[in-house]
């Protein structure tokens, strides 16, 4: 700032200066009028701290109100704030938003400071302590409130030539002596950092952060602590619980002779704080002054309820408290703190359900890149499947089966993904694709399998005759690089990086059996084999609600008979083909059945269409015509023949079943003869069929005629009976209209909302990603439907279809099974709606117990602090 802008501003400010009633500030006391939503949560925290007897400094508050007032030109009367510090006051303000997250400006301290204040110290702490205070705050006065230019005032050498120095550049610049009213120091300090708050980007940065545009933002003004002197002083910071992993441990730093957090930023001549063989600590130099730091460490954690960071100063040897926060802490850590302090009776189970961001449990259920380490971004997209892994770098499904095979992680890269790469899916590490949305192929897969999945990367360059890709910076990464993908944050890295490994400890066990017993509607999981189902069982899935059986049928030894079924020219040759497919589809239920001992499995029939069982490279169908011994143009024809424009909206599903009904007979006699063999070896089994993609009543009429049929001859057959339930998976607009009629004959509807809602936008999820951002950044739509369930538009088809359901039959079941079943507003909307349970992902499944006992107990997340 030039020294005419900044006279000129101190010109204006005389001229509007109005003194502000004793109301503009509180002198926090024990039974002051202080509160979070008028002064902020520092404010109020240290009213705490205060209560607690803990040896905090004078301090002031200033509310949210006489902040805006000082940014619009209004100041407080600023001697009256000083005299409550004494006749010869040195300050620091600091910054009191309502919610820390949404940051402020930064620290200003030793307010005050002026020539005869600095003879005063001379004499007190010696002429170096004196000398160091008063430069630091002449620059920090002349770069953070004049807003003069920091290279002027980069002398780090306390003397009395660097003040003068200092003192000469300030008064140069601004045409002004430097201020030695302390009124006049705090006065500008005030204004400054209440227009930085409510200037355009500091607005902006904390909406970033979750914050409202009108948000307020309090300060205190605080009777500084000399870190400073003769005698043993310095400033320090400390907590008692590791932020990463949220184990007891004491961590934090001390320096001797220091002021604020300078201790975190001098890590080189900083102590330890506890006894540490690598160099001195606090504990050793300062035992007494450690304990005293400790036990209020304790009384912190008992009585605010919470793991702090205590921020102290040490002032000729006496312990000065200036602040405390909630500590920084990974969402593993936030668990195991949160689920300590109420096996410590510190809090109430409810309350530590509370804590917790349902979204954050994803973290403890994969590995994840370890904060601490470096990393080297290569390629940004959409964090698809959270988790991290790292592999080297294969293009294709069968290098990913022979990199597995040979014991090797690999990250499947592709520019997106079809069925067809399941098998490679299963193999890899992690997945990388070009193309993709949240709700394309590779990331519901992903998210099924538990993968760790990027998709979108859209400035990454694939070239897969040289099998290679070259990111944004021009680098080239070929089959064989190692690189790291993390799909928690939707980055992928170069080469290995430090990891942490999942946390499914006895503390994320607490807490998910804790939700589970406030938890008031079901939470299945989609699992299609009995890996999968295995995972649903460990997070206490209330049993499978939907497995996609078409998956099974991608293996290698199944996918030659199915081929050879697609390729039969009769109804016989294709029962023959799938005879050989019967007794594996019967062991795959057996084993689902076996695992979730008795808890409800829902299998879906058949559903994609039959092209997608079929090679499409010319080299692809060779080695098919080879396989079936038949000529190559036989191939070609066929596989032409099933080619659809829309195969989405073509033979799939339902329709499917009807035109080709050997598939479902099979499938339903494996169902069946799984039930009796299952239920001989252990629960009752009642298995629950779905029809896929209905929007008839008469499609459901023709496949149950079929399926009664098959398990009338089963149940001859075996000699035994047994029950079955019978349902329809809403996926069509039109099946929503007409549940009513449907309902007759369906024990269940369930929403697979995924579908329902392509069908609803008539917009392909696969392709969306591609403007979906640009969209929602529009405001065309609030959030992209593929993620976040639209409730106005799917979500009144949803209600439709609900009301219309029970009023045919009231004992209709209901349910969402598609990937918003794990969204925490999904399961709200579906709780109001009176739905039984949703379905999700394995691995969401413990993200979506804790929300729906947040919704259940009525509560949000966050700490009280």
């Amino acid at each position: 700032m030039s020294g005419s802008a900044y006279l000129a501003r101190q010109q204006e400010v005389a001229a509007v200066q109005k003194h502000a009633d004793l109301s503009d500030f509180t002198v926090i006391t024990p039974t002051a009028d202080i509160a979070v939503a008028r002064h902020g949560g520092r404010a109020k925290c240290l009213q705490r701290l205060v209560r607690l007897e803990m040896p905090v400094p004078e301090t002031v508050a200033l509310s949210f109100d006489a902040v805006h007032r000082i940014a619009s030109g209004q100041m407080p009367d600023t001697a009256a704030i000083l005299s409550a510090f004494g006749p010869s006051p040195l300050v620091s303000i600091r910054p009191s938003s309502e919610d820390p997250d949404w940051g402020g400006p930064g620290a200003i301290l030793n307010i005050g400071m002026n020539d005869e204040r600095h003879a005063q110290l001379i004499e007190r702490l010696g002429q170096a302590a004196a000398d160091t205070i008063y430069l630091r705050f002449i620059q920090a006065f002349a770069i953070d409130v004049a807003r003069l230019d920091p290279d002027m005032f980069e002398e780090e050498v306390a003397n009395h030539e660097a003040i003068r120095a200092a003192l000469l550049a300030f008064e140069e610049e601004t045409d002004e002596a430097f201020p030695q009213d302390p009124g006049v120091q705090l006065g500008e300090t005030l204004r400054s950092m209440a227009r930085a708050w409510e200037g355009t980007t500091a607005r902006l940065l904390r909406q970033a952060k979750g914050a409202p545009a009108d948000a307020g933002l309090g300060l205190v003004v605080q009777e500084m602590a000399m870190g400073l002197g003769p005698a043993e002083s310095g400033s320090g910071v400390i907590q008692f619980a590791d932020s990463t992993t949220g184990l007891g441990q004491i961590t934090g730093r001390y320096l001797s002779q220091s002021q604020g957090r300078a201790a975190l930023s001098n890590g080189d001549e900083a102590l330890y704080l506890t006894l540490d063989e690598r160099g001195p600590s606090l504990e050793e130099r300062c035992p007494e002054l450690f304990k005293e730091l400790v036990k209020w460490g304790g009384v912190c954690r008992q009585r605010l309820r919470e793991e702090m960071e205590i921020e102290f100063t040490i002032e000729a040897g006496a312990l000065k408290v200036l602040d405390a926060v909630r500590i920084g802490r990974s969402s593993r850590a936030a668990v195991r703190i949160a689920v300590a302090l109420a096996e410590d009776w510190i809090i109430p189970r409810e309350e530590a359900i509370a804590r917790i961001d349902p979204r954050a449990l994803t973290e403890l259920l994969h590995c994840q890149v370890d904060p601490r380490g470096k990393r080297d971004v290569i390629a940004v997209g959409i964090a698809a499947s959270p988790g991290a892994a790292t592999g080297r770098v294969v293009f294709s499904s069968a290098a990913a089966q022979a990199s597995a095979a040979r014991g090797e992680a690999c990250v499947l890269v592709r520019r997106e993904t079809t069925p067809e790469d399941i098998r490679g899916m299963h193999a890899a590490a992690a997945v990388l694709t070009e193309r993709g949305g949240m709700t394309s192929h590779a990331a519901v897969i992903a998210r099924g399998l538990g993968l760790p999945c990027v998709v979108g990367v859209s400035d990454m360059t694939l070239n897969r005759r040289d099998k290679s890709f070259r990111t944004a910076d021009g680098r080239v990464f070929r089959e064989g690089d190692v690189i790291t993908v993390d799909g928690a944050v939707g980055e992928a890295l170069a080469g290995e990086v430090l990891m942490l490994e999942p946390a499914l400890d006895d503390a994320f066990r607490s807490l998910l059996s804790w939700a589970e017993e406030a938890c008031d509607i079901g939470i299945r999981a989609n699992a299609d084999t009995p890996a999968d189902a295995q995972m649903a069982r460990n997070f206490g899935a209330d049993g499978i609600g939907l497995c996609r059986t078409e998956h099974m049928f991608f293996e290698e030894d199944r996918l030659t008979v199915m081929r050879e079924m697609i390729f039969a020219n009769s109804a016989v040759d294709r029962e023959a083909a799938l005879d050989q497919l019967l007794p594996m589809q019967r062991m795959d239920f057996i084993r689902l059945f076996e695992i979730m001992q008795g808890l409800p499995v829902c299998i879906r029939l058949f559903d994609p269409p039959l092209h997608e069982f079929l090679p499409h490279s010319r080299d692809g169908m060779r080695e098919l015509a080879e396989a079936l011994d038949l000529p190559l143009s036989d191939v070609t024809r066929r596989v032409e023949a099933l080619s659809e424009f829309n195969p989405m909206l073509g033979m799939r599903g339902v329709r499917l079943g009807i035109t080709v009904p050997e598939i479902y007979d099979m499938q339903a006699r494996a169902i069946f003869e799984a039930t009796v063999e299952a239920s001989k070896r252990g629960d009752p089994v009642v298995p629950e069929i779905m029809i896929p993609l209905v929007s008839a009543k008469r499609e459901v009429e023709l496949v149950k005629a079929r399926v009664d049929a098959v398990a009338a001859a089963v149940r001859i057959e075996k000699g035994c009976d047994f029950d079955y339930r019978l349902g329809v998976m809403v996926e069509t607009p039109r099946a929503a209209l007409r549940a009513g009629e449907i309902t007759h004959h369906a024990a269940f509807l369930s929403f697979g909302t995924n579908d329902l809602t392509q069908m609803t936008y008539g917009l392909s999820r696969d392709d969306a990603g591609r403007f979906m951002g640009s969209y929602v950044q529009q405001e065309v739509y609030p959030e992209d439907p593929f993620h976040t369930l639209d409730v106005e538009g799917v979500g009144e088809l949803l209600l439709i279809g609900a009301e219309r359901g029970r009023a045919a039959r009231k004992d209709v079941v209901l349910s969402v099974c598609g990937e918003h079943g794990g969204n925490a507003e999904s399961i709200a909307f579906c709780r109001e709606a009176g739905f039984d349970y949703v379905s999700c992902s394995p691995f969401r499944v413990p993200v979506a117990r804790l929300a729906a006992a947040q919704l259940k107990l009525g509560v949000s997340t966050g700490s009280n602090i």
